[in-house]
């Protein structure tokens, strides 16, 4: 399997004065290398911002959290693909659970927006996820399952440039996280269906976005079908980051 990957995904906080303090520490941290692959992503409003920040550091790459499934034309508010490669951004997170949630977005526009990111040169991270009254139903199988085949339906050409991650919706910001052998059974499962579906053996990462930390990074990373993380709030304090880095060696 490739290099690992952590991936921040700030949300909606931030500003210039923090963003700067936390990317110098961020960079002082990594002192130049990186034991994995590392990206952050910021509200759209800072990606001009973190591009100059980010300008002279190949180690860490830019990301975005959101694009729009549309190529261009009269979207008041979109961000198309082209305009998110102008920022250099390497990485566009699709399908977050809160924009499925608040923005009601439905598989098939997931799967699009995929595929607008891909046809930029820039590497979807497709999340998928279960809230707890559908694990409790027993439907994390079903629920994953679905959301991801959206994905591959309109990607299947290219199915190992992209990557996955499992973010239980129950686990996201609660404090909760599943277990490694919880996160293990789910991930080996994606890995199954992108892999019938044509993909690699071992090609695609699949990280897990549920409350990772530092305190419990380890554990997780551990498990051989986990191939990074997706990173909320420990993902704005640089040194919490920087232990989920190191222990993705």
């Amino acid at each position: 399997m490739s290099r690992k990957l952590i991936a921040g995904n700030w949300k909606m906080n931030g500003s210039l004065a923090a963003n700067q303090a936390l990317v110098r520490e961020l960079l002082a941290g990594l002192g130049g290398t990186a034991p994995c692959d590392v990206a952050v992503c910021p509200p759209a409003a800072y990606l001009a911002q973190l591009q100059s920040l980010l300008a002279a550091a190949p180690t860490v790459a830019l990301g975005a959290q959101d694009v729009s499934e549309h190529v261009g034309g009269a979207y008041t508010g979109n961000v198309s693909a082209a305009m998110l490669r102008d920022f250099g951004v390497r990485y566009g997170i699709v399908g977050h659970s809160e924009r499925r949630q608040y923005q009601h977005e439905s598989d098939i526009q997931v799967g699009r927006k995929a595929e607008r990111l891909l046809e930029a040169g820039i590497t979807p991270i497709v999340c998928v996820g279960e809230t707890l009254v559908e694990r409790e139903q027993g439907l994390t199988e079903f629920v994953v399952t679905r959301q991801l085949a959206a994905a591959i339906h309109f990607n299947r050409a290219r199915l190992d440039d992209i990557v996955v991650a499992y973010e239980p919706v129950w686990a996201i910001g609660t404090g909760q996280t599943a277990t490694p052998e919880q996160a293990q059974q789910v991930h080996a499962l994606l890995r199954a269906q992108l892999e019938a579906a044509g993909a690699a053996p071992g090609s695609v990462r699949i990280l897990y976005g549920g409350s990772m930390n530092a305190g419990n990074a380890a554990a997780l990373l551990a498990e051989p079908d986990i191939g990074g993380g997706l990173i909320g709030g420990a993902a704005l304090k640089a040194a919490d980051f920087l232990k989920i880095i190191e222990a993705a060696a």
